[in-house]
């Protein structure tokens, strides 16, 4: 049989190669392994031995101590078995623990494209359900199936010994259990395979409508939306129903055969026994190994299937591990004191092939100013900030920070002296000063509530509940848009950043707030480069200079009063259209 058929060897090595950390374990493990498969067939040869020359021969002080070596033999199996089961347990949870964190790290430090195609539901299967099921592989798997296999044939070899002719009726049936088993591993792999795409879907589905509940109730979707899930639940219970289907049918034909040998075991045995071929205490002994021997089968046509399927889960996690998203890291130069100044030269970027965002721009922030960006709906005014930051690699040009290409920063150093305020301000459950800080240690209290007075953010977080420790709920649901990008501008100014980000900061705010947004602006932009990318182009006039973008495309470059004066220019013919529709909502 080709092995290799059913079992990718390449696959289970990188598996069992994450065991190698525990040698130790391993090893212990893999000693077990072999000593158990002679310890256990040694309790019924014990057994043959003191029916026949004990209890036959009447002999109770020889009796007494063959029960006294039972009971010695059957504590020693109990507590090998023991250490067996814990320490393969503990190898198989010490590996995924380790695994997981290893995921993790490398799910952060993945570009956005990686985020864009795959769905938040599939990479929290891969890091939970399916690292877990890796864990069966070292529990349940590898070594268990080689302990089991070892006590198949050292049950053969005790009972082909022991007598020939009984074992071979015993084996009438084994032809059938074999094929048996066959088809059940076959089944069973299949609509496990099933259950774990099922699973995958199902998460990614929650994942997304869970998230988006507020579109899903303000456009009453939630029938439609039940629909769906019972649709993707149905085909989920459905899988898992049919692998039971295949134990239920399994399990009774095993036992029937078992059953069967059994039955020609006693009725050719108690013609041995009574001819003289065959002693008392080997067919007492028999049934013993006839079950170590339909056990062990059984159970390794479960086991296969678990290691099968431990192995395509970590096929699935090592896809992660492998994939080719992974942002460069070359840079050797850290990146402090910058001064800010940021160049981009004949900059192309595009996030699919052959469809160009950013077309050869080329543009210049000189160290201390504020640059703001504007354009239409898709023009390419985020990507800019996504290249700067290095979320994306640009396909051709060249971006510099203080006269150096930024793939020479190292990237964690050169991120730390960027900061960025988002338009959809994301807040992790847990404290305001948590999220401010983010955690880091480094960050002290005093430090927090000095940022936030600066740009005026201290009262309002003091209002709060518990002030800096009110506990955000997860996206900061409990909080308005205005008080969500305070906490965010706070965030930005404790990290002390050479180069601001703010993009559409205000869009979303509110008149009443705006004034005390635009504030907290002038606060963070001073003496600090900034990039302010604006939907009102009222929060933009005072910039040193504005660039506008059309289809990825640099159309003008200068200030505010530079492009106004431009007869028929885009910035122009933006704000004119903007303070116009403006006007016509005063009236």
């Amino acid at each position: 049989m080709n092995i290799n058929k059913y079992v990718d060897l390449t696959l289970l090595k990188r598996v069992l190669a994450l065991g190698l950390p525990y040698r130790g374990i391993f090893a212990l493990a893999g000693i077990l392994s072999l000593l158990l498969a002679p310890v256990v067939i040694l309790r019924p040869y014990l057994i043959q031995r003191t029916v026949d020359e004990y209890i036959m021969q009447f002999d109770g002080e020889g009796l007494v101590v063959m029960v006294m070596i039972l009971i010695g033999v059957l504590v020693l199996e109990s507590v090998m078995r023991y250490v067996f089961i814990y320490s393969t347990s503990w190898l198989g949870q010490s590996v995924i623990r380790d695994l997981r964190v290893r995921v993790f790290k490398h799910i952060t430090s993945l570009r956005l494209t990686y985020f864009d195609r795959t769905p938040i539901g599939t990479s929290t299967t891969r890091t939970i359900n399916d690292i877990e099921t890796i864990n069966t592989v070292f529990s349940q798997g590898m070594i268990s199936i080689i302990a089991d296999v070892l006590t198949l044939f050292a049950v053969l070899v005790i009972m082909l010994v022991t007598s020939w002719k009984l074992t071979l009726i015993c084996l009438v049936t084994f032809p059938m259990l074999i094929w048996g088993t066959y088809i059940f591993k076959e089944k069973v792999k299949a609509s496990y395979e099933i259950v774990r795409n099922q699973i995958a879907t199902m998460n990614a589905f929650l994942q997304e409508r869970i998230s988006g509940m507020r579109i899903v109730q303000i456009f009453n979707a939630e029938e439609k939306e039940l629909e769906s899930f019972k649709k993707i639940n149905d085909e989920y219970t459905q899988a898992n129903l049919n692998s039971i289907l295949y134990y239920a049918v399994f399990f009774p034909f095993v036992e029937i055969l078992s059953a069967a040998s059994l039955g020609l075991l006693v009725w050719w045995g108690a013609k041995g026994v009574i001819n003289g071929e065959v002693t008392l205490g080997v067919l007492i002994a028999f049934p013993l190994y006839l079950g170590m021997l339909f056990r062990p089968v059984r159970m390794l046509a479960d086991k296969f299937n678990t290691l099968q399927m431990g192995l395509v889960a970590a096929d699935r996690v090592f896809g992660i591990l492998d994939t080719d998203f992974k942002i460069e890291d070359k840079g050797k130069r850290k990146a402090t004191d910058l001064k800010g100044e940021i160049i981009f030269d004949k900059v192309n970027f595009e996030y699919l092939e052959n469809e160009p965002i950013i077309r050869d721009l080329s543009f210049k922030v000189k160290p201390g100013e504020t640059l703001a960006i504007v354009g239409s709906t898709g023009s390419g005014k985020t990507t800019i900030i996504n290249i700067l930051n290095r979320f994306y690699e640009i396909k051709s040009g060249k971006i510099l920070i203080d006269g150096v290409p930024i793939q020479d920063y190292d990237l964690e150093s050169m991120r730390s002296c960027v900061a960025m305020v988002l338009q959809d301000v994301f807040l992790f459950s847990g404290s305001v000063m948590e999220n401010i800080t983010l955690r880091d240690t480094r960050i002290t209290r005093e430090e927090v509530i000095a940022a936030a007075k600066m740009i005026g953010a201290h009262e309002f977080i003091e209002r709060l509940p518990g002030g800096y420790d009110y506990e955000v709920m997860e996206r900061g649901a409990t909080l308005s848009m205005g008080q969500r990008q305070l906490i965010s501008f706070v965030r930005a100014l404790v990290f002390d950043p050479d180069i601001l980000i703010l993009d559409e900061a205000t869009s979303s705010i509110d008149p009443e707030t705006e004034s005390v947004i635009q504030y907290a602006i002038e606060r963070l932009i001073t003496k600090r480069t900034s990039i302010i990318i604006a939907h009102r182009l009222s929060t933009i006039r005072h910039a040193d200079n504005i660039l506008v973008l059309d289809k990825g495309e640099l159309q003008e470059f200068g200030s505010h009063e530079q492009l106004l004066q431009i007869e028929g220019g885009h910035y122009r013919e933006l704000h004119d259209m903007q303070f116009a529709q403006m006007a016509a909502i005063d009236m």
